[in-house]
Parts: C-alpha cells; sequence; structure tokens
C-alpha cells in the first residue's frame, strides 16, 4: 500500500499522526512528513488515518505511489 498527501491541501490538522504516528509526523506545527510506502502492519491506521483527515488530503493505494496524484 502507497500513501500521496497533497500537502497543499494539508492544513495540519495532525489527526494522521495520532491515528497513524508511525506513518505521519508532525516538523514543527504545520509541516507534515510522512512515509510513502505504508509498512503491512500500518495499513489499518493508516486507511483509519485517511478516514480522520479533515480536508482530505491523504490517498490511498497502489498507484498512489506511481504520482497518480
Amino acid at each position: 500500500m502507497n500513501i500521496v498527501v497533497d500537502l497543499n491541501r494539508c492544513q495540519g490538522y495532525a489527526q494522521c499522526a495520532f491515528v497513524a504516528p508511525r506513518v505521519f509526523t508532525m516538523h514543527g506545527e504545520e509541516a507534515l512528513l510522512y512515509t510513502p510506502a505504508v509498512p503491512d502492519d500500518q495499513q489499518e491506521r493508516v486507511l483509519r488515518a485517511e478516514a480522520a483527515c479533515p480536508v482530505q488530503a491523504i490517498f490511498v493505494g497502489e498507484e498512489a505511489g506511481a504520482g497518480a496524484r
């Protein structure tokens, strides 16, 4: 599973970092860092993080890492 975050859309609410802290981390108060290739044991958390994002900036799927977004 791969993810892409639209960093132009991301507002730094950090809901993803609370739900999946091994994949998403905040750098400072607004900059989001994330791991594009999701480890198998984090897939469920990433799906919850995608659903929790208030601005729908997280895109999940095999094709997400291929630059589709």
